[in-house]
């Protein structure tokens, strides 16, 4: 499994555990919903910039997206 993939299921297992719409995920975090679910789906390479975004909204430290 790509990294890509790892990174966006861990995104995904995480919001889901917090009961976080992709809608308000990507609302947090300032981003488009598309392009939330495009990463979620190991489809889009993300920037470093954006994982901390996510990572911030989530409430979780960046580097346990990235395990």
């Amino acid at each position: 499994m790509s990294t890509l993939k790892k990174i966006g299921q861990k995104i995904l297992k995480i919001r889901l555990q917090k009961g976080i719409t992709q809608e308000d995920l990507a609302g947090l975090a300032e981003m488009d919903r598309s392009y939330l679910s495009e990463i979620e789906n190991g489809h889009k390479n993300l920037s470093i910039l954006a994982l901390l975004k996510i990572a911030k909204a989530l409430k979780t430290p960046p580097s346990h997206l990235i395990d």
